[in-house]
């Protein structure tokens, strides 16, 4: 068993990186405690803890580069040319490969496996309330903090404008109004309203999960 931190250190993760996953399980963890039926609290911040692991393959290291200090954009590139080397080119598959490398239970990869944009119309017709609060966490937290889900979208259109595979701007809005419905349907469950959701409601809860034990 490790805490999240010794786990973030030893796949060598960006503090960004680092950061945008503790906060999308902050969201997650304030979601659940504000919700009206019983959830598996720990699941879902589990997940959201590990959901991006394998990212850095993704990453353009050169986009924000004041966030590769103060290790150097040289040693990040090596960091992103060993996890290509060991899981593939495809973030995605490595961050699942990774969470059964942790040794964590299978629906905690299951769930993962399911943090894609384009699921998003699947995911507000359907009734698995995991998959929801964890994508719905995901489209909360920018590069820099949490946003709206609205601010959210529109940063992520800019950020991926010329992105290999972005989406078509009709099948985008789509997407877009499908979040927006599962972002109704989580908070209709909820004590606590969207705006509630904000960098300083959760730095409290980022600092608890720092210590949260992978097993």
């Amino acid at each position: 068993m490790h805490n999240i931190r010794e786990i973030y250190e030893e796949y060598k993760l960006m503090k960004t990186l680092q950061l945008h996953m503790l906060r999308v399980a902050a969201v997650a963890s304030m979601i659940c405690d504000s919700f009206d039926e019983p959830i598996d609290k720990e699941k879902i911040v589990k997940v959201c803890l590990l959901h991006d692991m394998g990212n850095i393959i993704k990453f353009q290291l050169d986009y924000f580069p004041e966030l590769n200090k103060p290790e150097g954009l040289e040693y990040w590139q090596n960091v992103q040319k060993e996890f290509i080397e060991k899981y593939g080119d495809n973030e995605h598959d490595a961050t699942i490969q990774i969470i059964r490398e942790l040794g964590v239970s299978e629906d905690i990869a299951e769930l993962a496996d399911q943090n894609h944009f384009h699921l998003l119309c699947e995911h507000a017709a359907g009734d698995n309330m995991f998959v929801k609060i964890m994508h719905y966490a995901d489209m909360r937290v920018g590069p820099f903090g949490v946003l709206s889900y609205e601010e959210r979208m529109e940063e992520a259109k800019k950020r991926y404008a010329n992105h290999k595979d972005r989406f078509k701007e009709e099948g985008r809005l789509e997407l877009v109004a499908c979040g927006k419905e599962i972002e109704n349907q989580i908070f209709s469950h909820c004590s606590i309203k969207p705006a509630d959701i904000n960098d300083q409601t959760i730095a409290s809860i980022i600092e608890e999960l720092k210590n949260f034990v992978i097993h």
